[in-house]
């Protein structure tokens, strides 16, 4: 069975909106800056990838105040993506089509306000704690489009987006659904940065992925969101391909709650797997949109990681680091790094990793330093890990029919 990507949508620290985004992200934009949403004053860590200029588009027949800002990201990326798939005009029930979903930390900003109203420090906001749970955008997002097909929602830390894609194609797979609206989001909230910044693995000042002086990564928010769906469905549809999902895995290091596994283990074998799942060796992989997170540890096992899948072609293969400018997104990220490997076949150009200026000798690969790179691909493999030592990666094609 063949699986194929339609559409796509995107709200970023970089820009909202596919195109928006994928321009910034060739150009090698930042989108970090100085925190806004919430009071810094018990914080060491400042900066964040915020989204800016964001307004829930009103197509969506919701008001602002009746869903939470993580839940209003996911929506809008959802409503570019079923738009772009030309699935969001019926307004009959599509019960073929499932919905999975990935997040970190749910509606988070909706449960802070609750849990303040209830504690007597703040005035009476009304509130609905419904929409902290993980699932409010999930039920949201079924409910505009009346999607009846299977509801999933995930929360794998940093691997959330992109094993909720490989979900939505074992759903697929199963036939249990004939095309699934996928992605990952999350928003920034006081909660969540307390916990980041207790991590201790955020730099003060730029993420700089496989450099010699890089000192972290840094936080960011939006969502990413795909449909996937069977070939012959898109077919029968008319539907727009601009790529084909060809294989995806995911595991886990069963080793420590933050630091990588040595040598890169857990993620050289979910690599290997994705590769077995697609049917490709090695050496049909083009680019490797790393999970590259600029922190000392990750970047360097990760590079251990591709050399023990990719041995001598491990050299030759172009990798890229996008969190060098849109920040770590969370739940998000894999789902956005997705899209960014199937803009890099669209349209035969790697994004660069910024910030490179000192080469590290852990990290010896091919990097596509600081400025975007020009080549035909045909296949990329999309690469994520997260903490609790989850990983998960997508491998996508050019698709010939």
């Amino acid at each position: 069975m063949r699986i194929v990507v339609t559409g796509m949508g995107v709200v970023s620290p970089l820009g909202n909106g596919l195109e928006t985004f994928w321009t910034a992200l060739c150009g090698g934009a930042c989108g970090l800056r100085t925190i806004t949403r919430f009071d810094l004053k018990d914080f060491s860590y400042t900066q964040a990838g915020e989204v800016a200029g964001f307004q829930l588009p009103p197509d969506l027949g919701l008001a602002a105040a009746e869903s939470d800002p993580a839940t209003q990201f996911m929506l809008a990326a959802a409503l570019e993506a079923m738009r772009d798939a030309r699935l969001a005009g019926t307004a009959a029930s599509q019960p073929d089509i499932g919905v999975v979903l990935a997040t970190n930390f749910g509606g988070m900003l909706s449960g802070e306000r609750v849990l303040t109203q209830l504690a007597g420090k703040g005035a009476a906001t009304g509130a609905d704690f419904s929409e902290y749970l993980f699932q409010s955008a999930a039920d949201r997002v079924a409910n505009v489009w009346r999607l009846g097909g299977p509801r999933l929602v995930l929360s794998l830390s940093c691997s959330s987006g992109t094993a909720a894609i490989g979900h939505g194609m074992e759903l697929i797979r199963a036939g249990r659904a004939k095309a699934v609206l996928t992605g990952g989001y999350d928003a920034l909230s006081r909660f969540a940065w307390s916990g980041l910044s207790a991590l201790r693995t955020m730099s003060k000042t730029l993420v700089r992925p496989f450099d010699k002086n890089r000192d972290g990564t840094i936080f960011s928010e939006g969502a990413g969101a795909l449909v996937i769906e069977e070939l012959e469905h898109a077919r029968q549809r008319g539907a727009t391909i601009y790529a084909e999902v060809a294989g995806h895995a995911e595991n886990n290091n069963a080793f420590h709650m933050t630091a990588p596994a040595k040598g890169g283990a857990g993620s050289a074998l979910v690599m290997l797997l994705a590769l077995a799942d697609a049917g490709l060796p090695p050496e049909a992989i083009e680019h490797i949109n790393a999970h590259g997170t600029g922190t000392v540890p990750n970047d360097a096992t990760e590079t251990e990681a591709i050399k023990a899948v990719f041995g001598p072609h491990a050299c030759h293969i172009p990798v890229t680091a996008i969190k060098s400018m849109t920040g770590h997104m969370m739940g998000a990220a894999g789902a956005v790094e997705a899209i960014a490997s199937i803009l890099s076949i669209r349209d035969g150009v790697i994004p660069p990793t910024t910030n490179y200026r000192d080469p590290d000798p852990l990290c010896d690969l091919d990097t596509v330093a600081n400025v975007k790179r020009a080549g035909a691909l045909n296949t990329v493999l999309s690469n994520s890990a997260g903490i609790g030592g989850c990983n998960a990666a997508a491998i996508f094609k050019a698709f010939q029919a």
